[in-house]
């Protein structure tokens, strides 16, 4: 079985470079569409990227400040949920 599968990854890789050294060359135009598309793809993987980054950097900031025991909101002022109403006095 393993004997059966290397063979197949090599007969593949073979083809693959083969393909990739005696392939012909396209020559294409590029509509100033598929560059808008490209640029708005490109757009959002690195807008992805970002917030999956921002999001994992908070978490393991966090994990990091419990593991070290620095409490951030420790010299903040906290206000009171109490709220207080006064009637008016009828006159």
């Amino acid at each position: 079985m393993k004997k059966m599968l290397h063979l197949t990854a090599v007969a593949l890789f073979v083809a693959l470079a083969s393909m990739l050294a005696f392939g012909v060359n396209g020559n294409a135009y590029i509509d100033p569409s598929v560059t808008t598309y490209l640029i708005q793809a490109i757009a959002g993987i690195v807008i992805a990227v970002g917030a999956f980054l921002a999001v994992y950097w908070r978490k393991a900031k966090k994990k990091m400040q419990d593991k070290l025991g620095i409490d951030v909101d420790s010299n903040k002022e906290v206000e009171s949920d109490e709220i207080l109403i006064k009637k008016d006095e009828e006159k």
